[in-house]
């Protein structure tokens, strides 16, 4: 079985003996949303076949299983207990879309057996996990790939390239914006865990708590032990693209975050409503992120780039330019695709860069998911280190930053937002996370050890993430 002893005699180089009329060699490990998008698109691609899928609930693996099938007319293994891909010398390419808590060790575990990685968002459960991952990816020169499929988007290559032209002027705020309903998930009570469902290996990383949720499955995302809550779920795509429209390649010296969970009691943890507000040096970066009904956003976007002479609004496949007054002045051409393409050309986009060995060919590096992840994480950070606030106390701390002009407006427009879903607001309905300033080289919180001691989490053994590579 995968261990150190096989990690120490070193790495399997089998993406580099691929030839050129032969077929990479794919696994999947994680069959849930995302696999399953996973399963069928490495199926289909011409230079792919997929040989095993595997799910700690077999019975999610089998499905996917018999999915490829229909694809590739050949049927992959369904397996559950992920070592088995590790020890498989035949596997040149791992895909990962397990939980959040299992993303940045499966990755690990793969890129150490020689094998290149595509590793869904966000890239890590901590901000230390994704420094763990680039420096094993570095390590054994392996091509690691983060599944933000937003950067292939024709409409908006488009728009990052006008940007960079400086077609809006100096950009001074961006704005990722998530406002998806999500209802209570109930509870808590005594989960029923599925027969098909390994709990020790679904637990992996993470402490074997008690279950408490009633659905088994994607509720996790609602649990700071095995999710980050929409920021990490959600909202790390909007991030993310705000992070690279802005050029933005470290981690923010300096985050805060408000919100709650509001409007239902159920057993969930991570907030349904959450504002974050970063410092990128010379550009402010807000998160919003509503679980609560809410009308649209004014403008046509979920990720908005402000410069001092117009405006980006970027959204799949209909990325636009705006005039300062919000009036569309140019649209980006999507090149005929449609949502349901991106993940099929980003997912190509690794597919070749596995094949030319060149990191610079990856529209998602691994050290740029780093980046966007770690946002959440910060704000996630902040939030956990709260202390109930009311309104005024929350504008105050806002106003005395250092932030873009017109990024305060976010908490009247939140307050309003709550108490619209009709959510009471007193002086302790919302919680005022911490502003913590951060050291970016070092990628440590300044003279704060609670916060520092969030980067990281005691890992369940034998399933532990390394401290060092």
């Amino acid at each position: 079985m995968f261990g150190a002893t096989f990690l120490a005699a070193g790495r399997l180089l089998a993406a580099d003996k691929v030839a050129a009329n032969e077929r990479l060699r794919v696994a999947v490990i994680g069959c849930g949303v995302r696999g399953r998008t996973h399963g069928p698109v490495f199926a289909s691609h011409p230079q792919c076949e997929v040989v095993s899928v595997c799910d700690a609930d077999i019975s999610r693996a089998e499905a996917v299983a018999a999915q490829v099938a229909g694809r590739q007319g050949k049927r992959p293994a369904a397996v559950q207990d992920l070592r088995r891909i590790m020890d498989d010398r035949s596997i040149d390419v791992v895909t990962v879309a397990t939980c959040n808590h299992w993303h940045v060790l499966a990755a690990i575990w793969a890129l150490q057996a020689g094998k290149d990685v595509y590793v869904e968002k966000p890239l890590s459960w901590c901000i230390d996990e994704g420094r763990r991952v680039i420096e094993v990816s570095r390590k054994y020169d392996r091509i690691c790939q983060v599944g933000t499929q937003y950067r292939s988007d024709p409409s908006m290559l488009a728009a990052k390239a006008a940007i960079d032209r400086g077609d809006i002027g100096r950009v001074q705020l961006a704005r990722s914006i998530t406002y998806k309903q999500r209802n209570s998930i109930g509870g808590p009570v005594q989960a029923i865990v599925p027969k098909s469902v390994d709990l020790d290996l679904w637990h992996g990383p993470a402490p074997a708590d008690p279950i408490t949720r009633p659905q088994f499955h994607y509720d996790w995302h609602w649990f700071w032990a095995t999710g980050n809550g929409d920021n990490g779920n959600s909202d790390v795509h909007r991030a993310d693209l705000c992070c690279w429209a802005v050029g933005r390649t470290k981690l923010a010296p300096a985050s805060m975050s408000f919100g709650g969970r509001l409007g239902y009691r159920d057993a969930a943890e991570t907030p349904n409503t959450q504002i974050a507000i970063h410092d990128l040096e010379g550009v402010t970066l807000v998160q919003e992120i509503r679980g609560l009904s809410s009308e649209k956003f004014p403008l046509p976007g979920t990720a908005m780039i402000y410069g001092t002479e117009g405006i980006v609004a970027l959204s799949p496949v209909a990325s636009v330019q705006l005039d300062l007054d919000g009036n569309v002045v140019h649209r980006f051409p999507s090149e005929g695709k449609s949502f349901g393409d991106l993940s099929v050309i980003h997912m190509d986009n690794f597919v070749q860069a596995v094949l030319s060995r060149k990191r610079t060919d990856q529209n998602a590096e691994v050290a740029q998911g780093h980046v966007s992840a770690s946002m959440c994480h910060a704000a996630n950070n902040s939030y956990r280190l709260g202390r109930p606030a009311s309104p005024a106390q929350i504008m105050a701390e806002v106003e005395k930053r250092k932030i873009a002009d017109g990024a305060a407006e976010v908490v009247d427009r939140t307050i309003a937002h709550l108490k619209k879903n009709g959510v009471a607001i007193g002086d302790d309905t919302l919680t005022l996370g911490q502003w913590l300033e951060f050291d970016p080289d070092r990628e440590r919180y300044i003279d704060n050890p609670e916060a520092d001691k969030l980067k990281t989490r005691v890992y369940r053994k034998p399933f532990v993430v390394p401290d060092k590579v």
